[in-house]
Order: C-alpha cells, then sequence, then structure tokens
C-alpha cells in the first residue's frame, strides 16, 4: 500500500466509524459492557505473546513488570469502568433558577459519547497506553482509531492484529507506521484525540488538531522534580526513589527525574541508592530478567550524552553498579543507573526530561529554597515529597503546581484509579482514568425540562413593571 493509499484509508476508516457512531446511536449499557470485557478477554488470553513482544522490542524488558505495569494496569482501569459504568451513565440533577424550580422546572446533565477518539501511543508503555485510555474512551460509548509506536514495532503489530480480531471494524481499528503516519493520523478530524509522549511532539499534535478544532487530551513529561525533606528516613526514602528510577529503566514520564536533598545528607543518599538497587538486584543488573533494557540505541546514546556532558561541566557522576559489571560489552542496551551530584542549570540534565535511568541530585538549604527551584521550572507531570514534616509537606505540594502527587513513595498514584491522571501547561493538559476519563470522552449535554405554566410570558415582551421589578431585585450585590 502506497503512503496516499494508506492515508486514504485512514481517512475512509474514521468516515467509517463516523457513520456507525450515528448510524447505532449512542451504545447501551450492555454494549459498553461487552465492549469492555472483550478488551479484558484480549488482554488476559494473550497476556504472555504480549509481554514476549514487549521484551523482544525493548531487546530485554521483564516480563514480570510487563504484566504488571501494562497487562494488570489495563485490567484495573477496564474493571473498574464495568464496576461504576451504571452510575457513571446516569444523568445527573443540577440546580435551577429560581422561580422555576417551583414550578416544575429541571436541569440535568447527560453524558454523551463524542463519537470516534484517535489515541497516540508511546513506546515505553505500548500495551497500558492503549487500553488504559481505552476504559474509559469504551465506558464512554466512544469508537476508536489506534496508532501504536513504531520503536515497538513487534508489539505494536500483535496488538493491530488481536483488535481486529477481538473487535469489529466499526468499533476500533489500529494503523502501524512511521512517524508520518502519525503525522497524518493526527491531522484527521477525530472527535476527541489522547496523545501520550513528548512535549515536542504533543505541540505538533496540538497544532495538527487546531485545524479541525478537535480536542486534545495530552499526557506529557517534564522534570518531574523529588524533594526530601529534611525529616525523611534516608534509607526507606532510596529505597522508593530508585525503584521509580530503575522501573522499566526510568523510561517513564512520571518517574523522579532529579532529586532535592538537604545539605549534608547527599553522601547517605548515594549510600542508600547502592544499598536500594543492591537489594533489587542481589545477582546484578547486566544479565538480570528483572532489569529493562533502554529501547534502542539512538537513546542509549542520548543518555550517554547526558552524562558526558554533566561530567565535563564538573557534575560528580556515580554510577550506582553493587557488583562493578561492565556493561561495555553487551547485546541489549542495559546502563546502570547513575547519580549526578553537583549539577548545575547549564548542564543537559537539568534542562530535558531524562527518561533513562540517570538522576540529578541537588542539595537545598531550607524547603523554601526547593520550592523556589522547582517554580523556576516548567510545570511537571508529577511531584515527589518525602518527609513526616506535615508542614513542610503541606507547603512543598500548595506552593508548587504539578499534574498529581505521590508522597513518600513516587509514580504510584498514577495507578490510582479514582484519581484523575494528567499534566499542567508543558506537562499536558486534561486528565482521565476512573470516572474523570469517563467525562473527558464525554460530552457534557446539560439539559433544561422547562416547566408547563405560562408564568415565564412575563420575560417576553411588551416588558411590564412585573418584568421590570424581577430585574431590578436581581442588581444588587
Amino acid at each position: 500500500m502506497t503512503k496516499q493509499q494508506f492515508d486514504k484509508s485512514m481517512a475512509a476508516c474514521l468516515e467509517d466509524l463516523k457513520a456507525a457512531h450515528l448510524r447505532e446511536g449512542t451504545p447501551s449499557y450492555k454494549t459498553r459492557i461487552e465492549w469492555l470485557d472483550t478488551a479484558i478477554k484480549l488482554l488476559v488470553e494473550n497476556n504472555e505473546a504480549l509481554c514476549d513482544t514487549l521484551a523482544a522490542d525493548f531487546g530485554h524488558r521483564s516480563k514480570d513488570q510487563s504484566a504488571f505495569t501494562d497487562i494488570v494496569a489495563s485490567l484495573s482501569a477496564l474493571k473498574m469502568a464495568k464496576k461504576h459504568l451504571r452510575k457513571w451513565m446516569k444523568p445527573e440533577k443540577r440546580g435551577i433558577e429560581f422561580p422555576f424550580g417551583l414550578l416544575g422546572s429541571k436541569n440535568e446533565v447527560r453524558y454523551q459519547p463524542k463519537g470516534v477518539v484517535g489515541i497516540v501511543a508511546p513506546w515505553n508503555f505500548p500495551v497500558g497506553m492503549v487500553f488504559t485510555p481505552l476504559a474509559g474512551i469504551l465506558a464512554a460509548g466512544n469508537r476508536a482509531m489506534i496508532k501504536p509506536s513504531e520503536f515497538t514495532p513487534k508489539t505494536s503489530q500483535l496488538m493491530e492484529e488481536l483488535i481486529h480480531k477481538y473487535f469489529k471494524p466499526e468499533v476500533l481499528r489500529v494503523f502501524n507506521g512511521e512517524a508520518e503516519v502519525g503525522a497524518q493520523f493526527t491531522s484527521l478530524p477525530f472527535d476527541h484525540i489522547i496523545f501520550t509522549g513528548s512535549t515536542g511532539v504533543g505541540r505538533h499534535v496540538m497544532r495538527a488538531a487546531s485545524e479541525n478544532l478537535t480536542p486534545v487530551t495530552l499526557e506529557l513529561g517534564g522534570k518531574s522534580p523529588t524533594v526530601v525533606g529534611k525529616s525523611a528516613d534516608i534509607q526507606k526514602t532510596a529505597n522508593r526513589i530508585m525503584h521509580g528510577k530503575v522501573l522499566n529503566a526510568g523510561q517513564i514520564c512520571t518517574a523522579p527525574d532529579w532529586v532535592l536533598i538537604p545539605e549534608g545528607k547527599e553522601d547517605a543518599f548515594v549510600e542508600a541508592s547502592n544499598n536500594a538497587v543492591s537489594a533489587m538486584f542481589p545477582d546484578g543488573m547486566k544479565h538480570n530478567d528483572d532489569y529493562t533494557s533502554v529501547i534502542n540505541q539512538r537513546h542509549y546514546d542520548r543518555l550517554q550524552g547526558l552524562i558526558k556532558d554533566a561530567e565535563e561541566k564538573g557534575g560528580k557522576v556515580v554510577a550506582i553498579n553493587p557488583k562493578n559489571e561492565d556493561f561495555s560489552q553487551q547485546p541489549h542496551h542495559r546502563m546502570p543507573p547513575h547519580l549526578i551530584l553537583n549539577p548545575t542549570d547549564d548542564m543537559r540534565v537539568m534542562q530535558e526530561e531524562i527518561f533513562g535511568p540517570v538522576m540529578p541530585v541537588k542539595t537545598y538549604s531550607n524547603t523554601n529554597e526547593a520550592i523556589a527551584d522547582i517554580n523556576a521550572r516548567p510545570r511537571p507531570l508529577a511531584l515527589y515529597y518525602f518527609g513526616e514534616d506535615k508542614t513542610e509537606r503541606d507547603a512543598v505540594i500548595d506552593k508548587t503546581t504539578a499534574g498529581g502527587v505521590t508522597v513518600n513513595d513516587t509514580i504510584f498514584h498514577v495507578a490510582q484509579e479514582d484519581l484523575p491522571f494528567g499534566g499542567v501547561g508543558p506537562s499536558g493538559m486534561g486528565s482521565y482514568h476512573g470516572i474523570d476519563g469517563f467525562k473527558t470522552f464525554s460530552h457534557a449535554k446539560g439539559i433544561l425540562h422547562q416547566t408547563g405554566f405560562e408564568v415565564i410570558k412575563m420575560l417576553r415582551p411588551p416588558y411590564d413593571k412585573t418584568f421590570k421589578k424581577q430585574v431590578s431585585s436581581r442588581l444588587k450585590i
């Protein structure tokens, strides 16, 4: 198929899905449950095959991790949608202006499917970032077209085969291809687009969507800060921060990107980080099935470049490599975690989202200094605070702005389906998960049921004394 034919095929598919949406009308509760059940069945029945392709695409990726982060996380979202769908679908009663309520008028909001949603998924969680938003999309009664990542071709191809096998073509369709396919995909007149990826590409997606005035949900990223409070237990804190940093080799949009630690505690943090990694990987990381590779050579070279740049600009680089393994000779792109001590703002690691197992550790003298440092940068997707000081904790949370927060851990707020997940400013817009996903992918239609009493005729010309008295009574502070 030529590029022109492929582009035409995507456009024709969108037209077919929109036609099905109009033809069949708002899907019933039963139909939506069937769609959710189909997605659940697909994941359960093909769990091992999907984890195998993920491992192959990454060079190596922990299959246990994939089962947890991509399969189980998606199942949790889909099952929650099933559990609460009937309640979510109920019209909401709203208040009504006096005196209409006394006369029988009513207001309500009905949540109507938008139509066809375009999903542009990333490579770091190529299954989870398709099926987790699908929970809200299908629950809301929408159909969808999916553009998986070209960086995980085996997984993307398998998902295309499975989705086309399990779902009817008028419900879900998948289109694989390189970056130019993604660009054409986002230029289509969808009823909503959800994109997960980098801030730079997010700008292109938003620009393309604007041509059709398509609403977008952008789940981007940024430099998520981790504030280690003065009251934090350093070893417990390092255990949890390093878990967030080595999970998926740090290739997570909500991974702790940089650490702020009280002056004088950086050496203790380095030692505690070494202990944490040693406990997670007692036999080392180079050949450990639990440790994931960097996705490809390009990203591996980029991460090595960040380390070299930091060294050249005076940063102290500490490899967290308890077994002193030689990572220079290996078939895949594994690398141990690296801490960058004493980072300066001119280093690339303090300017770019790292998206890998490299983490700057910066000291601060007081909480206000740490807060000011965070606020001097673009608003991040996530923020983390460690400590037991309630005043300090609330100051960090209340005086900074981030998409979401986990206290005394990292990343796990994302796994809470009853919390909205999304960014703010450069880290994204809109949110999903749970009821928030259902509402994001629905049109909230406000409906007034007017009273049958003709008392409302007073609102029509000619405007008499009664009308003017009513207006005058409302012109008050």
